[in-house]
């Protein structure tokens, strides 16, 4: 009988391997043209004489509370030209990074047809790294100067948890997180399930939209991070169950299980010291991909499920 339930559970991943391998044929077939503009470049090249021509192609970037002579002292400022430079040096011609956004919006295009292809312009922020990459449904706003290299100068002050995921390859991580915000739907976030379920649906998403991502890119870990998470899920979700924290409504639990941090706090000071931070959406990634398994049901569908919906019919099972 065991022989038998691995040879069927073998079989439903030789078909699903096939349906997926046929889905991501179809994916790399759609067209999609854009060109990357670098106002990052053009902005820095900006003098009194020009000035008033990048204003009119790109007004959105400039306040009207400001005079022509501000910018032009912006970009004479000293940081902002080192800026300016370190963007230019690490990102020279940007051509390994507009392959994976095109990848990016192939996969958006269809999961949802209604997707337009945004005008997509490279910038900096002063290294504001809690907005390194904006979208609306027109233009994507990337701060190249947050993507530098997790051990770069600008860096120094900023905690290692965080500046770890300042790097080129997590530039189309962040994009999908973005519209992956746009496609949610959830009630007021009120449990620790709420807020894993919600965090969850944004890492599936990604596990669609970003597939030639490693989980521990989708979810910002170092290899080391996600391989502890997927050692000690059945200790977590053990922690979780026997102290009826799923359904609690503790204001502190997402500082403890949601929210960046250098470890999750379980106040257990063995594990604190080797788990990541964010662990609770790396349980509800989990519980959703177990949901979506063990249901028919489309991503669209699923992103405007309830939690309690989707725990109550994942059936999921931590791995032993």
């Amino acid at each position: 009988m065991k022989n038998l339930s691995v040879l069927f559970f073998l079989l439903i991943s030789v078909v699903s391997c096939k349906k997926d391998s046929k889905i991501e044929k179809e994916i790399a077939q759609i067209p999609i043209n854009f060109d990357v503009e670098r106002f990052d470049k053009i902005f820095g090249a900006s003098t009194v004489e020009n000035l008033a021509e990048t204003k009119r192609a790109y007004p959105f970037l400039f306040s009207e509370k400001y005079t022509d002579s501000f910018w032009i002292a912006k970009v004479n400022d000293t940081l902002q030209k080192q800026l300016t430079e370190a963007s230019a040096r690490i990102f020279p011609e940007f051509k390994e990074e507009k392959i994976e956004i095109t990848q990016l919006f192939q996969h958006l295009k269809y999961y949802f047809p209604e997707f337009k292809t945004p005008r997509v312009i490279t910038t900096t922020s002063s290294v504001d790294y809690r907005n390194k990459v904006i979208v609306t449904d027109t233009i994507v706003l990337i701060s190249l100067d947050t993507y530098l290299g997790s051990d770069h100068e600008f860096y120094q002050g900023i905690q290692k948890y965080l500046s770890q995921n300042f790097t080129k390859d997590q530039i189309v991580v962040d994009m999908a997180t973005e519209y992956s915000k746009k496609h949610i739907y959830q009630q007021q976030l009120k449990t620790l399930l709420d807020e894993m379920i919600y965090y969850g649906k944004q890492l599936y998403f990604k596990d669609l939209v970003i597939p030639f991502k490693t989980d521990a890119e989708k979810i910002g870990y170092t290899q080391e991070q996600i391989d502890w998470a997927s050692a000690n899920e059945t200790e977590i979700w053990r922690y979780f169950v026997a102290r009826e924290l799923l359904f609690s409504t503790d204001s502190s639990l997402p500082n403890r299980f949601i929210n960046p941090a250098p470890f999750s706090k379980f106040q257990l000071e063995e594990i604190d010291r080797e788990s990541p931070g964010k662990i609770g959406r790396y349980m509800g990634w989990q519980i959703v991909r177990a949901y979506m398994l063990n249901n028919k049901v489309s991503m669209k569908n699923m992103m405007h499920k309830e939690a309690k919906d989707i725990f109550n019919n994942s059936n999921f099972k931590p791995k032993k």
